[in-house]
């Protein structure tokens, strides 16, 4: 079950399905960004789509705690901010779950050298 929600949450932020992605989170579940810092996950989707015009994601493996039941997804993302220029990175999301297979928090980790700069211009 928690494999096919991570693959779903893959799905939703590919086609930028802001509404899809945060109905997969708990109520106040939280996404920790290099960028972007610790936000509610409505607040942290919101705030990405505001900075993307698009994204291509190609998911490279899922790896699944037998212990924990946290998932990791291990992507390549290839993000257009809204300026037009193209970043493209790997990305490890680390999702941790409920007992209801709600995600409660999830843990992005990539190099963000080239893209913490890209979303700094756009700030400007």
């Amino acid at each position: 079950m928690k494999k096919t929600i991570a693959n779903k949450y893959i799905e939703c932020l590919a086609k930028g399905d802001v509404a899809g992605v945060i109905d997969l989170f708990a109520e106040n579940g939280k996404v920790h960004s290099p960028i972007y810092g610790e936000k509610l996950a409505s607040d942290f989707y919101q705030t990405l789509a505001s900075d993307t015009l698009s994204s291509e994601l190609k998911l490279k493996e899922v790896f699944e705690n037998a212990d924990s039941g946290n998932i990791a997804l291990y992507f390549e993302y290839r993000w257009t901010v809204k300026s037009g220029k193209i970043v493209i990175f790997d990305v490890v999301d680390i999702i941790a779950f409920d007992e209801q297979n709600k995600i409660t928090e999830l843990k992005i980790i990539y190099d963000t050298v080239v893209s913490r700069n890209l979303v700094e211009e756009l700030k400007k």
